[in-house]
């Protein structure tokens, strides 16, 4: 299969320290442009990690002819320009997470996808790991019986005023941050939609981002609760109860975190667990190598605009629930 060609805009961490290494391990991609709007830098990324051309512009990148798709780990206040600045330059596109910050702009990314016939994906790299396809089957086969309920946390700690993830003007806060994780492996994993939720949210009072949030999610026959921080003690923890047991998850968003990638499946009267252990994955290869088969034109599971525009719909019902103080439909 020819190697599908990507070009990087800007030299951000998650694509220098996660996604840029697993492109160049992929068998069936490679990185050939980075970007950068401080030329110096993008030469001496490209030099460092040998990527064979660097631009001073994106602009730039998007005319070159040797590139086929670009990533973009730019700040999330960015992501719809440069994802609608790339499909019509005709390149396929594979954004970070979270894509938009309003379902409504997510509408806008489909009619220009559909336009240019271009492959648009929002890196959610979790759907593409083995552990959470493992989840997926054994909810299918009722292994736990009927789902009943879903709990989960995501959370960090970070009060650095130079951090994005701390300046709203950027697209900053926690919720656009990790609040999407629990709520696009629950849909992922049950291939089904909620229905209507109830969410407070705390600001900090300094940088004006959210900082804390909570949800209670109904679906139409389980409950999804969870809690997300910026500024809390390291954690994420996912577990899916039903009548005849539950599964857990060690590292459900992070992978090869504390103790590795299992998924733990443990019946009723806790005295039977089975465990699926999953060594030496990269969520972030396995998610470039489907997305480099699926812009090939090769049959691929990826994580479309339209589970984006769906897990959108939810996050901005989480700001309205907040704000009314009351339950909204999703």
């Amino acid at each position: 299969m020819q190697l599908f060609r990507f070009g990087i805009l800007s030299t951000a961490n998650i694509g220098i320290n996660h996604v840029i290494p697993a492109m160049q391990a992929s068998g069936n991609c490679v990185v050939s442009a980075i970007a950068s709007r401080e030329p110096k830098k993008a030469r001496e990324v490209a030099r460092t990690l040998g990527i064979p051309l660097s631009f001073g512009s994106y602009d730039d990148l998007l005319r070159s002819d040797d590139v086929d798709g670009i990533y973009i780990p730019l700040p999330t206040s960015q992501h719809v320009e440069w994802t609608l600045k790339a499909a019509a330059a005709g390149k396929h596109v594979l954004c970070e997470k979270p894509i938009s910050l309003s379902s409504p702009d997510i509408k806008s990314l489909i009619n220009a996808r559909n336009e240019q016939r271009v492959l648009v994906s929002e890196a959610f790299m979790v759907t593409y790991h083995p552990q959470w396809l493992k989840v997926r089957e054994l909810l299918k086969k009722e292994a736990i019986g009927k789902l009943r309920q879903v709990e989960a946390s995501f959370s960090y700690y970070n009060v650095d005023p130079d951090n994005m993830r701390n300046n709203v003007k950027l697209g900053g806060g926690v919720i656009p941050d990790i609040a999407v994780y629990p709520i696009v492996a629950t849909r992922f994993a049950t291939s089904m939609e909620p229905k209507r939720l109830c969410s407070t949210i705390e600001f900090d009072p300094e940088f004006k981002t959210d900082r804390y949030a909570t949800a209670q999610i109904q679906f139409e026959s389980f409950d999804l609760s969870f809690y997300v921080s910026t500024q809390m003690a390291l954690r994420q923890s996912i577990v899916f109860h039903g009548d005849k047991g539950f599964i857990e998850l060690s590292a459900p968003f992070n992978s090869n975190l504390y103790e590795g990638d299992e998924v733990r499946l443990h019946n009723g009267d806790h005295t039977e667990t089975k465990v699926y252990r999953y060594t030496g994955i990269n969520q972030y290869q396995l998610q470039v190598d489907a997305f480099a088969r699926a812009a090939g034109g090769h049959t691929q599971e990826y994580f479309s605009l339209e589970d984006s525009y769906a897990n959108q719909r939810v996050i901005d019902a989480m700001y309205l629930s907040a704000k009314q103080s009351a339950w909204v439909d999703v």
